[in-house]
């Protein structure tokens, strides 16, 4: 297996607090298609990384390729919506739990 970071771009560095109800729900939609993910073990985790200028999200995903991630990446609700754009880069893992 393969491990891929995804990184989930906001359109802006406030979204996370000033979403209009459309992105909270978009976000919801977003949230419950990750859970999805951990729940059949293709995700490793996912959620918010808290930086101190903005917020974006963090996704580790466990595939047999980078195809497999892209198109995970490219199905994400908060992608397919047009709201936020993603970043996805292979990881070299060394050690796991």
């Amino acid at each position: 297996m393969k491990y891929f970071l995804y990184k989930l771009i906001p359109p802006r560095p406030t979204f996370a607090f000033d979403m209009t109800n459309e992105e909270k729900q978009i976000m919801q939609t977003h949230s419950e298609y990750w859970s999805r993910l951990c729940d059949e073990r293709t995700a490793v985790l996912f959620g918010p990384v808290l930086e101190p200028n903005s917020v974006w999200g963090l996704g580790i995903l466990e595939v047999e390729d980078e195809n497999a991630a892209h198109a995970i990446a490219m199905s994400d609700p908060a992608v397919t919506s047009g709201v936020n754009t993603f970043e996805l880069h292979p990881v070299l893992i060394g050690k796991i739990r």
